[in-house]
């Protein structure tokens, strides 16, 4: 995975996890010290119940895909193609030339194509974690709910 697509899904979900904070109201009067210990309790709970730790840095569940072509490539790929069916054919320079023109526009499309593919995969990351953190905030709050806490 490129340095970029990694900083931009880690961006993605720091930041959605820092939206998912939640507060805890005592409804009985239940001390700090209490309510500190009951969500301790609670978190761990929720951890092992949904085997997500919204503590933890944020992993991928799978690879990224492979970071394909490029119009410099793909252009020196098809001036080596066209220069060696020019070489056959006894026109080096112009097999060359043709070779690398339409290696360029292929190479280009070749890493239009990848670039999509690392959105689509960044995309079901993001929506893999917030669905992994959704889980974890459902079994969190019926626990603290059913300890007389209100939580929002």
């Amino acid at each position: 995975m490129g340095k970029l697509t990694s900083l931009i899904v880690f961006l993605a979900l720091t930041s959605f996890a820092h939206g998912q904070e939640l507060f805890v109201f005592p409804n009985e009067g239940q001390s700090q010290d209490q309510q500190d210990q009951d969500e301790f309790q609670c978190q761990r709970d929720a951890r092992d119940r949904t085997g997500f730790d919204p503590m933890a840095v944020p992993k991928a569940s799978t690879a990224p895909p492979k970071q394909e072509g490029g119009v410099v490539g793909g252009a020196a790929r098809g001036a080596l193609l066209g220069g060696a069916v020019g070489a056959v054919t006894g026109n080096t320079k112009k097999g060359l030339r043709a070779g690398a023109a339409g290696g360029g526009p292929i190479g280009g499309m070749k890493r239009a194509e990848s670039n999509q593919r690392q959105d689509d995969w960044a995309r079901r990351e993001s929506e893999n974690y917030q669905r992994q953190r959704s889980n974890w905030n459902r079994a969190f709050i019926a626990c603290m709910e059913a300890r007389n806490y209100t939580v929002r």
